[in-house]
């Protein structure tokens, strides 16, 4: 394609169209529609095939940085060290409760969800009113829920 011409295509997923477009200024492939397009997430999980999969989901969306974190120390030290936009944070890590995880996001008002094989019952108690994943999540419903905690 020439220089200067501007193709797209459109796709429907879900229920949502994604239109594909190419920049004719830098030849760069762009897609509107992405619902967690040029944020920053970060990832809180302990288990690492689920950790691979929701990074690669998260990316799909759109997501301009991803960080992850694999324990509580982890977690706490990306929290202190950069902003985000939403995360996803594990209920448990290494069979402990999130809850410091959960305070300092809450803290620096960042929207979060949590994720997790357990129940409401091992949610941190000031923050049952947040919005529970069971796993297994489909990556659709997680790249959803975020979106929808940034509302």
């Amino acid at each position: 394609m020439a220089r200067g011409a501007i193709a797209f295509a459109r796709q429907h997923i879900g229920d949502h169209w994604l239109i594909f477009w190419e920049n004719p200024e830098t030849g760069e492939l762009r897609m509107s529609g992405r619902l967690l397009n040029d944020r920053r997430v970060l990832i809180v999980e302990d288990e690492f095939l689920v950790t691979v999969v929701l990074e690669a989901a998260v990316l799909e969306a759109g997501a301009s940085v991803v960080r992850l974190a694999a324990s509580t120390v982890d977690a706490l030290a990306l929290i202190e060290a950069e902003t985000f936009d939403v995360a996803l944070l594990d209920a448990r890590l290494d069979e402990e409760p999130a809850t410091a995880v959960a305070e300092a996001l809450d803290a620096r008002g960042v929207p979060f969800v949590f994720h997790s094989g357990y129940g409401p019952e091992h949610l941190p108690s000031s923050h049952r009113h947040r919005t529970l994943l069971r796993k297994p999540s489909l990556s659709s419903t997680v790249i959803q829920a975020l979106h929808e905690a940034m509302k």
